[in-house]
């Protein structure tokens, strides 16, 4: 498998560490007050959500929204860009979570889940046989 290094150190400098995945992940499920994340992602500090906020808000991959005037306070929701990052950080808590010795499972029924590439023109997903096809251009 070829992988795109430019590519890879662009996407890692924006969400590489480990509270930006988080707050993506938190907005996964919708909109979301700051202390609404601040609730969901334990441990963060104030100061550390408010600059990935803001980061993420500069990289256009999530968009602030007035809620409230005065004081002023937002809600903070993904943009189609942010959304794209979901099959990424799906991948990188499957990857932990098999690490670990798990798995992840489908909540419906229980069978551990399969993520890997798909290709929407083939309508297949690509395995290990075909990783030196995979092409990031």
């Amino acid at each position: 498998m070829r992988i795109d290094n430019v590519a890879l150190d662009r996407a890692a400098r924006r969400v590489g560490d480990r509270w930006t995945l988080r707050v993506v992940a938190a907005l996964l499920d919708g909109d979301r007050t700051f202390g609404e994340l601040a609730d969901d992602i334990s441990g963060i500090a104030p100061n550390i959500l408010t600059a990935r906020l803001r980061m993420l808000e500069g990289d256009r991959l999530i968009v602030a929204r007035p809620y409230q005037r005065n004081p002023v306070r937002m809600r903070y929701s993904l943009t189609v860009a942010g959304r794209r990052l979901a099959d990424a950080v799906a991948l990188l808590a499957d990857w932990g979570t098999r690490r670990d010795g798990g798995s992840t499972r489908h909540v419906a029924c229980g069978t551990a889940l399969q993520l890997r590439p798909w290709c929407p023109t083939c309508e297949t997903a690509v395995d290990a046989d075909d990783a030196a096809e995979l092409v990031w251009v």
